[in-house]
C-alpha cells in the first residue's frame, strides 16, 4: 500500500477522477463557447491533472489519518486548494518545458499567477475535495466493493493499457507539431508547399489537440500554416 492506498486503488481513483475532471472540462467549455470540444491533452477522454490532483488529496488524508487525526471540512477545502496550486503549477511547468506551449491561461482572471493558477479555480477545487471526500468516493466505493476482485484487475489493466497507448500517441503528436514549428522558417514556395502537405496529412487527433486548447496556435506558429494564404502566395509566385 501507499499512502493507505492499494494499487488497484491508486489506478482506478486517477483514472476515474481524471475522466471526472475531463467531463467538467467539456461540460463547462461547452456552455461557455456552445460547441462540445474535447478538452484534454490526451487523445482518451481523460485530464490526468484532476486524476493526481484528487490522488495528492488522498494520499494526504490518509497519511494525516492515520496517525490518529480527524480532518475537518475545513481542513480538507485548505488543502484541497493548496494541493490543487501545487499540481497546477507543477503540471503548467512540465507541459511547457517538455513542448515549450501552455495549455491552458487564466491571464484574463483575477488573481492569477502567471496565468498558471487563479483563486477562482482554487477555491472551486477545494469545494470539490469535500464533495470527493464525503460524498462521490463512498458512493464509488460502496459500488466497486460490489466487482469481484478478478474482474477489477482485468478492468484496471484493460484501461491503464488504453491510458498508455493515448500518452504515447499523444506525446508523439505534440513533438510533431514541435518538430514542424521548428522547421517552417520563411515564406519560400518549397516551405509553402511543405506546410500545405503537413496540414493536409494531419490526422484528426492533430486537428483535435488545435481545437481543444486554441493557445497552442500561437506557440507552435499554427496560424501561419493557412492553406489559403500558402496557396495564394504560392499562385503570386508563379505569376511573378
Amino acid at each position: 500500500m501507499i499512502c493507505g492506498m492499494t494499487y488497484f486503488q491508486i489506478c482506478l481513483y486517477f483514472l476515474v477522477y481524471s475522466f471526472g475532471g475531463w467531463v467538467v472540462e467539456v461540460i463547462f467549455h461547452a456552455v461557455a463557447l456552445g460547441k462540445v470540444i474535447n478538452r484534454g491533452f490526451l487523445n482518451g477522454p481523460v485530464c490526468p491533472v484532476y486524476g493526481f490532483g484528487v490522488l495528492s488529496v488522498f494520499a494526504l488524508l490518509n497519511t494525516i489519518q492515520s496517525g490518529g487525526h480527524q480532518m475537518s471540512e475545513g481542513m480538507i477545502f485548505v488543502f484541497g486548494f493548496v494541493l490543487a496550486t501545487a499540481v497546477e503549477l507543477i503540471a503548467g511547468w512540465m507541459l511547457d518545458v517538455c513542448f515549450h506551449a501552455r495549455w491552458w491561461d487564466y491571464s484574463k482572471k483575477k488573481f492569477n499567477i502567471n496565468g498558471r493558477i487563479c483563486l477562482e479555480n482554487l477555491f472551486l477545487f477545494g469545494i470539490a475535495s469535500i464533495l470527493i471526500i464525503y460524498i462521490i468516493n463512498p458512493f464509488l466505493t460502496s459500488k466497486i466493493n460490489n466487482i469481484p476482485s478478478n474482474i477489477q484487475d482485468i478492468i484496471i489493466i484493460c484501461l491503464l493499457m488504453i491510458h498508455i497507448v493515448d500518452n504515447i500517441v499523444s506525446y508523439k503528436i505534440i513533438l510533431n507539431l514541435k518538430q514542424v514549428s521548428n522547421e517552417i522558417k520563411d515564406n519560400t514556395i518549397e516551405i509553402s508547399e511543405k506546410v500545405r502537405n503537413i496540414i493536409h496529412n494531419k490526422s484528426k487527433f492533430h486537428r483535435r489537440l488545435v481545437d481543444a486548447f486554441p493557445n497552442i496556435k500561437e506557440k507552435v506558429q499554427y496560424t501561419k500554416w493557412n492553406i489559403k494564404d500558402k496557396i495564394e502566395k504560392i499562385r503570386k509566385n508563379k505569376e511573378d
